[in-house]
């Protein structure tokens, strides 16, 4: 018996009953940041696996767990992405699109992490993102925000989703209050689990984002950040509040929040729900002014967000109107019945297609009855039905069924049907 391949583990297909609502987020997603001035940036899937352990940190779950990282043939060390800012960023530097410059950047794509796979969360995963580089004040903050709080509302759950914010300050700040966790921390060790004793002296800002239970009042407890800010930071933190105010953007203000990657400085941000279950941040981002400099180009400042496209759609598949927002894969069936009428009919439908290139027109393909294509054109999900047998090629006349309304079908010259394609479709 032949073997039978099956998928990757956490590596999915996406089939064509799914692939409707992918390219409907797609569609939103670049509606939107088209509206606001960015521009997409692509970048590889693998790159040097020192461009992530310099910009996520080498004590984060993601470089230490997490990585699909491999050494090629000319013994260099790859990795799949498991984000995308570290590699727009690289980009950026290599072609020179940040020395001095302000660029709005998008991408989307694949990012791979080797996880435990669970609904909402994969190891081949698709995230979409924004970066903006060269702006130093909140304004850009706020920008960022604002463009994802609109995403919502375009997408149809902006009632589903909270904004949380908070500020790590600045890098020397942070690095101050990161030994006052320490000293904090280190006088309950006894209640700390496995992994925030290992991560008590190397990343004890990630203590805060523990999800255990059983230290939930450790936490509240602990030194807030937003007591040992800068200066600096407090006013760009208090200038950015002030904007999504003004924006009538409403937020709440987490003092846990710290983010999973070390380049974060000053903002942070989350979107999250409770639709979801454990899996409950949609999108996260902030600031990150010095990863630039940090990855060897000139010093410049950062600020974006990352989402996971599956749980976008986890929302989106919960909305009972969410059918009715699709595109259907045709709007005209061609169907024939005879030799003639076959290849007259397949020859008009490259005269409708060079003329209205927006609509989607298929032939029928497999002969068969009338009864059966009509069946085919109403399950494809055209709005009419195209019928031609060699009668109407002798009279260069067309039948046209409405499948989707409830109307008397009608018989039009070829020459009308082509002037009349568009209104025949609404």
């Amino acid at each position: 018996m032949k073997k039978s391949f099956q998928a990757v583990k956490g590596m999915n297909d996406c089939l064509p009953s799914a692939s409707k609502i992918w390219q409907y987020l797609e569609k939103s997603l670049r509606n939107v940041v088209s509206n606001y001035g960015y521009e997409e940036i692509r970048t590889p899937i693998l790159e040097k696996t020192e461009l992530f352990c310099r910009s996520i940190g080498e004590i984060t779950d993601i470089v230490e767990k997490e990585m699909y990282t491999f050494v090629d043939k000319g013994e260099e060390s790859l990795t799949l992405r498991p984000e995308g800012t570290a590699a727009c960023v690289r980009a950026g530097i290599e072609h020179g699109l940040l020395y001095n410059q302000q660029q709005r950047l998008w991408y989307i794509g694949p990012m791979f992490r080797r996880e435990r796979p669970q609904k909402g969360r994969y190891r081949q995963f698709h995230q979409f993102g924004i970066e903006a580089f060269g702006f130093e004040g909140p304004d850009i903050d706020a920008e960022v925000i604002a463009l994802s709080a609109r995403l919502w509302k375009v997408l149809g759950f902006a009632d589903k989703v909270e904004l949380q914010i908070n500020s790590l300050g600045s890098n020397e700040a942070r690095q101050n209050y990161k030994q006052i966790l320490v000293d904090y921390f280190s006088n309950h060790t006894e209640k700390l689990d496995s992994d925030s004793q290992r991560r008590l002296l190397s990343n004890p800002l990630r203590i805060l984002d523990s999800k255990n239970p059983d230290m939930a009042e450790l936490i509240a407890n602990a030194p807030k950040l937003t007591e040992h800010l800068d200066e600096t930071s407090k006013t760009h933190f208090e200038g950015l509040c002030k904007k999504l105010e003004e924006l009538n953007i409403e937020y709440r203000i987490n003092p846990t929040l710290v983010r999973g990657l070390d380049y974060y400085n000053r903002s942070v941000f989350e979107w999250v729900t409770t639709d979801l279950g454990a899996q409950g941040t949609v999108c996260a981002g902030g600031r990150y002014d010095g990863l630039i400099e940090q990855l060897g180009g000139q010093a410049n400042y950062g600020c974006g967000f990352a989402m996971g496209l599956e749980r976008i759609i986890l929302l989106l598949e919960q909305q009972s109107d969410i059918q009715t927002k699709l595109l259907s894969a045709v709007d005209v069936y061609f169907c024939s019945m005879g030799e003639k009428a076959e290849t007259y009919s397949t020859s008009l439908a490259e005269r409708l297609r060079d003329q209205y290139d927006s609509y989607r027109i298929q032939t029928h393909c497999g002969g068969g009855n009338f009864k059966k294509q009509l069946k085919k054109a109403d399950q494809s999900g055209a709005k009419i039905a195209l019928i031609m047998g060699d009668n109407e090629v002798e009279n260069d006349t067309i039948t046209i069924k409405f499948l989707r309304q409830d109307r008397e079908q009608v018989e039009l010259s070829v020459s009308d049907l082509i002037d009349q394609l568009g209104e025949l479709l609404g």
